[in-house]
């Protein structure tokens, strides 16, 4: 697979033609950042283990039935995936209070959920992500009432897988954000990544947090937890 021109570039990855216009290469880096890009930094080796963590759950749940963009790991940081249109809603499912959600509806973190939430941002940077809901987003032809039907049918499916593998590793999966793309033929399929960057990982019996968190909030070790997870999922 050859690597061609960069198509654009995220706060934590990097996009690039290859040969085959239905398939880019994604490549991860060690950048991060926080409190809606107030706060950035570094952090050594998380690209890394974001890549090959995200591919490794990508098909996890690919095998239990949820269509992903995952192709082919190329490297520790590259990999091939399907070339989509990414839907313009980040997808967010909680199975228990924390980050955002206690703060904006004044309860405390840890408040564990009778049945999962789910909500939804409009994937916009200059309006900072706001919230909204499956009527406004069909208002604004972000998607249609189908493809949100799709979307939330997929998002709990894979809150069902992830909840109960990771309960098996030792970690609570709190909450974690998710986004869909659609394929050529209209398909809606999960993309982006599964990783610390993107959810919500607390140990099972510490509640030691295991996540980004450690960034956002100044917390330290943050590189201890990433790769602790690295360790649970991939085996060192």
């Amino acid at each position: 697979m050859e690597k061609r021109e960069q198509i654009y570039e995220e706060k934590a990855k990097k996009v690039y033609a290859t040969e085959d216009p239905a398939l880019v290469i994604v490549s991860y880096k060690d950048d991060a950042t926080a409190l809606d890009g107030l706060k950035k930094g570094t952090i050594s080796g998380k690209g890394a283990i974001n890549n090959r963590m995200s591919n490794f759950l990508m098909g996890l749940l690919e095998k239990e039935g949820v269509p992903t963009h995952f192709v082919k790991e190329l490297s520790d940081r590259e990999t091939v995936v399907k070339r989509v249109s990414i839907v313009p809603l980040e997808v967010i499912i909680r199975n228990i209070s924390a980050g955002s959600f206690a703060k904006r509806y004044g309860v405390e973190e840890g408040i564990v959920f009778d049945s999962p939430t789910i909500e939804f941002s409009y994937k916009n940077d200059d309006l900072h992500d706001p919230l909204i809901n499956s009527y406004h987003a069909v208002a604004l032809k972000l998607a249609t009432e189908e493809e949100i039907a799709r979307i939330k049918e997929m998002a709990f499916q894979v809150n069902k897988v992830l909840k109960a593998y990771f309960a098996g590793l030792g970690v609570t999966l709190v909450d974690f954000k998710l986004e869909f793309g659609r394929l050529p033929d209209g398909t809606v399929v999960l993309a982006d990544e599964i990783s610390p960057d993107t959810c919500r990982f607390w140990d099972s019996k510490t509640g030691e947090k295991l996540d980004k968190d450690r960034f956002r909030r100044d917390m330290g070790g943050v590189e201890d937890a990433y790769e602790e997870m690295k360790r649970r999922v991939l085996g060192g």
